[in-house]
């Protein structure tokens, strides 16, 4: 009993969280905003290499996940390359407003890896979601897989929902993407700084609510469903895998 616990500690340790799959999206809200006004403020940089020094925290970010991980990961390449061309291009031009826009240009590769994903049918959120909706335990890891496949009563409505979840993200995302983009040349390059990592803090919290109300909720719901009505085996059963 004592080994399977270990097992599914180890199991639990080796599936990303659902903070771990945002975690990225967190540190390049927060990493470029607070170090951008230290360069300006404490170190007396001009906008523009303010703006450019702050960027390099999340490439250099993107580079240790790709390290890190031994992957080549299509996604974080993307992101990657946009980062290092945007700040390329943005050296060439001095531009700030085009560092900003910049931003807008990581969120709407993200948001289209996402839609791509739903399309191919292949929503690219599930991985994130599942470890919450699963939450370590076998029999709701047993109903996820039999959904998932088509093989039990409720598999067309969760996987509609699964769907729907991803949908609900690379919408919220590529919005955010056209009001980073406008704002970076419309708002003034200082007020459009902090209101960047405003916009995404709001645009997450919004995205989270929506989401999980017409897609993760009910997928909880059927999840637990489906694992209820499966039968639970008998003594002999659960003795031996526990073993």
């Amino acid at each position: 009993m004592t080994k399977n616990a270990g097992n599914q500690g180890q199991d639990q340790q080796r599936r990303p969280s659902t903070l771990d799959n945002f975690k990225p999206l967190l540190i390049d809200v927060a990493l470029p905003l607070g170090s951008y006004y230290v360069f300006k403020e404490a170190f007396g940089m001009g906008t523009f290499a303010a703006l450019a020094w702050s960027s390099v925290g999340p490439a250099l970010r993107t580079v240790w996940s790709l390290v890190r991980e031994r992957s080549a990961n299509g996604l974080a390449l993307l992101i990657l390359t946009v980062n290092v061309v945007g700040l390329a291009l943005s050296f060439v031009s001095g531009d700030p407003r085009l560092m900003l826009a910049k931003d807008g240009a990581v969120s709407s590769t993200v948001a289209i890896g996402i839609l791509v994903s739903v399309a191919l049918g292949r929503p690219m959120m599930t991985e994130g979601m599942k470890p919450f909706l699963v939450k370590g335990d076998a029999a709701r890891a047993g109903a996820w897989e039999r959904l998932t496949s088509g093989s039990a009563a409720g598999s067309v409505d969760f996987r509609r929902r699964e769907r729907a979840f991803s949908l609900v993200w690379g919408v919220a995302l590529l919005l955010e993407c056209v009001a980073r983009v406008v704002g970076a040349y419309t708002v003034p390059v200082d007020t459009m700084v902090w209101l960047g990592g405003v916009l995404m803090a709001v645009v997450m919290v919004v995205t989270f609510v929506v989401s999980g109300a017409v897609a993760a909720g009910p997928m909880e719901r059927i999840l637990g469903e489906e694992a209820a009505a499966q039968p639970t085996g008998t003594g002999r059963e659960k003795l031996v895998a526990a073993f």
